[in-house]
C-alpha cells in the first residue's frame, strides 16, 4: 500500500509502498481517507517532540478519518499513532477500537478530520475544562492559530460576553474579527496589558484561553480580572515563564492545564462531536488547505508556515 514515510530525523515525508497493517488482539483495520497535519507531527520529525520518535522509517500522522471494516465513518486519534509507532498517513492503519470515534455522514472527510486534534485543543477547553459562561469576557492567546480561532470562536458560540484575540499575524488577526473576536492585539505591541484592558473596556478578561505561554501570559496576567481563570494549552512563546505573586495570589487566579493527550476516550469522543456539529451548521469554522498524498511534501510545508494542512486519499468524500 501506499503511505508517506519519514527516513531521517529533519526531512520531510515522502511517498513509499509499504506492507499493510497487521491488526494485533482489539485492533482494527481503517481505510484512511483524509489526514491533518498538527504541528505536533512536525516536531517529532524535527526530533523536538520531548516523548521522542518511533523507530526510523516511520509514517507520521497523529490522526485521520476513514472507513473500519463494514464501512462505518471513524475519526482515529490516540494509542501512540505517529508518536510511538507508524501513524496515519497511509492508506490504511490498525488502531485499537478504544481509540475510534464514529463520523456522521455528510460531514466531507476534510472537514471532520480538520476538526480533530486542533479543532478540540481550540473547543473543549472553552467547552468542558472552564466552560464559558454568558457574563464572561474571553481573552484568546494565540488566536491566530487553528486551536485558537476555534477557541474564539467556541467562546463566541457558548454566549461570551466579549472575546478578544491575541497574536503575531495581522492578516490572521483580521480574520480573527470576521470571525467573531471584538477586538485584537497584535503581539509585541507595547504594554500589552493596557491594549488587553482596553479591549475589554477597562473590566479585563474573566478567563484566558492561552495557547503560547512565556513572556505573553505574563505581560497579560496583570489586566485580568480578579478571580480570573487560566486555561493553559500550548507553549508557542516558550516552555517555561515567571508569574507574579501578585497576580495570581492577588488576584486569587485559577490556572487550569489542558492537553487532549490526557483526555479520556468518552470525553474526547463526545467533545468532538460536539464541535463536529457546530462545524456542519456553519457556526465554527475550521480554514484548512487540501492535498493529495502525492503532495505530502507540500502539504508538509503548508503545515510548517501554518497554514492548516489536510492530506487526502484517492477514496476521500467530498
Amino acid at each position: 500500500m501506499r503511505a508517506a514515510r519519514i527516513s531521517a530525523i529533519g526531512q520531510a515525508p515522502a511517498l513509499a509502498e509499504i506492507e499493510a497493517p497487521e491488526p494485533a488482539d482489539g485492533q482494527t483495520v481503517v481505510e484512511v481517507a483524509a489526514v491533518a497535519l498538527n504541528p505536533v507531527d512536525l516536531a517529532v520529525a524535527a526530533g523536538r517532540f520531548y516523548g521522542g520518535h518511533p523507530e526510523l522509517p516511520y509514517v507520521p500522522g497523529c490522526e485521520g478519518v476513514g472507513r473500519r471494516a463494514g464501512g462505518t465513518r471513524v475519526w482515529v486519534f490516540g494509542g501512540g499513532l505517529g508518536l510511538a509507532r507508524d501513524g496515519t498517513l497511509a492508506e490504511q492503519v490498525a488502531v485499537d477500537e478504544a481509540d475510534l470515534c464514529p463520523v456522521p455522514e455528510g460531514v466531507d472527510d476534510a472537514d471532520a478530520v480538520a476538526a480533530g486534534i486542533a479543532g478540540i485543543a481550540g473547543w473543549l477547553p472553552v467547552a468542558w475544562r472552564s466552560p464559558v459562561q454568558e457574563d464572561d469576557r474571553v481573552l484568546v492567546l494565540g488566536a491566530t492559530g487553528t486551536a485558537g480561532s476555534v477557541a474564539l470562536q467556541g467562546a463566541r458560540v457558548l454566549g461570551a460576553e466579549r472575546v478578544a484575540a491575541v497574536g503575531r499575524n495581522t492578516d490572521r488577526l483580521s480574520r480573527a474579527k470576521e470571525l467573531g473576536a471584538d477586538a485584537s492585539i497584535r503581539l509585541g505591541d507595547d504594554d500589552l496589558a493596557a491594549k488587553v484592558t482596553d479591549a475589554f473596556d477597562g473590566k479585563g478578561p474573566t478567563l484566558i484561553v492561552d495557547f503560547l505561554w512565556g513572556e505573553p501570559l505574563q505581560a497579560v496576567l496583570p489586566a485580568a480580572a480578579p478571580g480570573a481563570r487560566v486555561v493553559h494549552v500550548g507553549q508557542s512563546a516558550g516552555p517555561e515563564t515567571t508569574l507574579r505573586s501578585a497576580d495570581v495570589r492577588g488576584k486569587q487566579l485559577a490556572i487550569l492545564g489542558y492537553s487532549n493527550f490526557a483526555l479520556s476516550p468518552e470525553t474526547k469522543c463526545a467533545g468532538y462531536l460536539q464541535l463536529l456539529e457546530h462545524v456542519e451548521a456553519g457556526r465554527i469554522r475550521i480554514e484548512h488547505e487540501t492535498f493529495p498524498l502525492e503532495q505530502v511534501a507540500d502539504a508538509w510545508a503548508a503545515q510548517a508556515e501554518g497554514r492548516k494542512a489536510v492530506v487526502l486519499s484517492a477514496g476521500a468524500t467530498p
